[in-house]
């Protein structure tokens, strides 16, 4: 794969307080909304896929924060409450980094099936592996190794983690069970030899972030691209009209009223309103779409600047579940598995320590969240971040709600455009 050089249109991280044009720059609402979104083509690699959806995210974050925060400038910095959108670019990068680890295990595997490594070190040189992560990799890869697996196949199902939060694998309980958790997908794995039981495992994870990604990109920003295209038709609206007007694919107009009363009467609660399957039952989540871009209208109108942002951080919610409950869900637990992949929901439970956010200078990491939740087994030889599954929406869906709320205390944080994904040996691929 050629490397691929940053573009110069993404956009750049500049505060618009620093702007000294006396008329306003126009607002991106009303420019083309068609351009904010594209349908990704199933043709490209799977990297050139997310680095698509990554700047797709971008713009449509822009464009939707210049709704909610009449003094943003597309472009710029925004101190206000962050929409959905701004978290987007950066989730989509990190799937990103584990497509790009899985990309690096597949050289490991193709550089094996020519002549075997001469050891751990050979292997992890051809992956392009240094630096003070190549340490923790290398570990992984020596642990694996202890569980019998071949040192290429140790190297690289050690990779796939080379592009995660290492710092998990410190703790020697999470090395080790990660270790062993990967030698028992990699023993029950499909293929007639070594390199394709590993390689069922690399693209088991490649194919579930990508399409997991895909689908929420689809999805989501479909429909923010549906909603911009409307609203720059009929002009800025109020949110009875939008409950009324718009839809989305499954959406009842009844229920997206109802959603959006709930959400007023319950925006101020501490935590914020969540668990939607019961306090909204039978409501589909689509409807709770519509209600969040309702939302986002009214708190343009909100009367403080806590409501307005009580308004947004439900209406982050409401897309939130709808991304992990309906979107993200089959790529985790497809209703038919493949012949050729280990299960996903194993695989995950396998990854769920390394998981983590960077947002701009901020980072979230699944092994820090853990660490504040109970001890769920009571035994000391697990750590916590072991003791969960991020293929289960109940497991996944409260930290993904702390995530937020990271964001929220550095909103400026959210508008720094993710950095490009690097292979090891320094090629450049992913967001620009």
């Amino acid at each position: 794969m050629e490397p691929r050089q940053p573009s110069s249109s993404s956009p750049q991280s500049t505060p618009h307080s620093q702007e000294t044009n006396s008329s306003p720059a126009p607002n991106a609402l009303r420019t083309p909304a068609p351009e904010l979104f594209a349908p990704v083509p199933s043709q490209l690699p799977p990297l050139e896929q997310n680095r698509l959806i990554t700047q797709g995210y971008l713009r449509i974050a822009h464009a939707m924060q210049a709704l909610v925060d009449p003094s943003f400038r597309p472009g710029g910095t925004s101190s206000m409450m962050p929409n959905w959108f701004a978290f987007a670019p950066h989730a989509s990068q990190e799937a990103g980094k584990g497509i790009l680890g899985a990309e690096v295990a597949d050289r490991v595997i193709d550089a094996a099936q020519g002549e075997p490594s001469s050891s751990l070190q050979h292997a992890l040189d051809r992956a392009g592996h240094r630096g003070a992560r190549r340490v923790t990799i290398e570990a992984l890869s020596h642990a694996l190794s202890w569980y019998g697996l071949p040192r290429d196949v140790a190297a690289a199902l050690a990779s796939l983690q080379g592009a995660m939060n290492l710092k998990a694998l410190v703790d020697p309980r999470t090395l080790w069970l990660t270790a062993e958790r990967f030698a028992k997908l990699y023993i029950e794995a499909p293929g007639t030899d070594p390199l394709a039981k590993a390689e069922a495992v690399v693209v088991t994870l490649e194919r579930c972030l990508n399409e997991g990604n895909v689908a929420i990109f689809s999805d989501i920003g479909g429909s923010a691209s549906a909603y911009l295209s409307w609203r720059q038709t009929v002009g800025p609206v109020p949110a009875a009209r939008v409950l009324v007007e718009f839809s989305r694919p499954t959406s009842q107009p009844e229920e997206a009223q109802r959603a959006f009363t709930f959400a007023l009467e319950h925006a101020h609660e501490v935590p914020r309103p969540s668990d939607f399957g019961r306090l909204l039952p039978g409501m589909s989540s689509a409807s709770l779409v519509v209600a969040a871009f309702a939302l986002f209208e009214q708190s343009r109108q909100a009367s403080s600047p806590a409501t307005r942002d009580a308004l947004i951080g439900v209406a982050n919610n409401f897309l939130a579940y709808r991304e992990q409950f309906h979107a993200v869900q089959p790529a985790f637990t497809p209703p038919t598995p493949r012949p050729d992949e280990v299960p996903r929901s194993e695989l995950m439970r396998t990854l769920t320590p390394v998981i983590c956010l960077e947002m701009g200078p901020l980072e979230w990491n699944f092994t820090d969240y853990a660490s504040t939740q109970r001890d769920r087994d009571g035994r000391l030889l697990t750590s916590k971040a072991t003791e969960y599954n991020w293929a289960l929406f109940e497991e996944r869906w409260p930290a993904i709600l702390q995530s937020f709320e990271v964001g929220y205390r550095q909103p400026t944080a959210l508008w720094v455009v993710p950095r490009p994904l690097v292979r090891p040996d320094g090629q450049l691929t992913g967001a620009d």
